[in-house]
């Protein structure tokens, strides 16, 4: 018999069906796998870790507390940094800072911010720059290029 897709099958007793719990008796048993009456037995009945001897577990994990956006975010860079790191008018890019390591990744965009102090003038393009970034950036004879 020749190989082909409509002859080939998985090992035996390679791939097991999962158990269908609580769907009736003609797919399992009278109980249908939820053992005899009580809360346990009954749709969102108790079956948290605690009731199956892993409370340790349950403590060790967090609690999920309010809401984290799924929104990218882009990499951060302050002001501070970017005077450190380029040189008296330099045209600063999100390339430019990716190559000189100042930020992980360019995927987001690169948001410029206030901390810390610029003493020559930048040309910043293509960043996303905060209010009182570009405050800064314009007193120090810099310029700000949204493209």
């Amino acid at each position: 018999m020749s190989l082909a897709l409509h002859n080939i099958k998985p090992a035996a007793g390679s791939k097991k069906t999962k158990k269908r719990v609580g769907r009736g008796l003609g797919s399992t048993g009278s109980y249908s796998g939820r053992g005899v009456k009580g809360q346990r037995a009954r749709s969102g009945g108790r079956d948290g870790l605690q009731k199956l001897g892993l409370r340790s577990l349950m403590l060790k994990l967090p609690k999920s507390r309010g809401f984290k956006s799924l929104a990218k975010k882009p990499a951060v860079v302050n002001v501070g940094v970017l005077s450190k790191n380029f040189a008296d008018g330099a045209t600063v890019t999100p390339k430019l800072i990716l190559e000189k390591e100042l930020v992980r990744s360019i995927t987001n965009g690169v948001k410029v911010l206030a901390e810390g102090e610029i003493k020559h003038r930048l040309v910043i393009k293509s960043c996303i720059v905060s209010e009182s970034a570009k405050e800064k950036i314009t007193k120090a004879g810099g310029e700000v290029i949204v493209a």
